[in-house]
């Protein structure tokens, strides 16, 4: 036999008001996920399907608008960020300083060096993705180099491809 359910008549009120009010399409879903099995005794199965959700979302919606009336407006904006970080901003800077001094002598830097030196400093392995976005969050780019030498001259490249004599050989 299925538990019965509770319904709590200060969230049902609290989801009329927001229903009335809100202008975000996910508050006005949480709210209705509160009032449709409430007031027109609709099973999870047909408040998913008026929704346009899945079953297992109106149980989230609701604890959700739960958690909104108890604590107010919710932290979801502040979801993002690095959570699994290997050094703080300030280390990182730290680390790139003598390559950055590097790069701006004009040295031409290579990953696989940064690359092991940062697992050196970690005492871990890293992959060279870890290390292509350690140095974009960073602002630094792979600069190709230039398909032509500086100091070519089309002149003289052209000269040489009138007068080069071809000579045909057999492999």
């Amino acid at each position: 036999m299925a538990r019965p359910r509770r319904i709590d008549e200060g969230l049902v009120a609290s989801a009329r008001q927001v229903v009335r009010q809100t202008q975000d399409v996910r508050e006005l879903r949480q709210a209705l996920a509160i009032l449709l099995p409430a007031e027109l005794n609709a099973s999870l199965e047909q408040t998913a399907l008026m929704l346009g959700v899945g079953r297992a979302t109106v149980p989230r919606l609701q604890l959700g608008f739960r958690q909104q009336c108890q604590s107010g407006p919710s932290d979801r904006a502040s979801w993002g960020g690095r959570r699994r970080t290997l050094m703080s901003e300030q280390e990182e800077e730290d680390f790139l300083r003598p390559w950055a001094e590097k790069a701006q002598a004009g040295g031409v830097l290579v990953l696989s060096p940064i690359r092991a030196a940062l697992a050196q400093r970690l005492g871990r392995k890293v992959a060279t993705s870890v290390v292509y976005r350690f140095l974009a969050r960073h602002g630094w780019r792979k600069v190709a180099p230039d398909t032509r030498h500086p100091q070519n001259d089309p002149q003289i490249q052209e000269d040489w491809e009138k007068n080069y004599r071809k000579i045909w050989r057999l492999f």
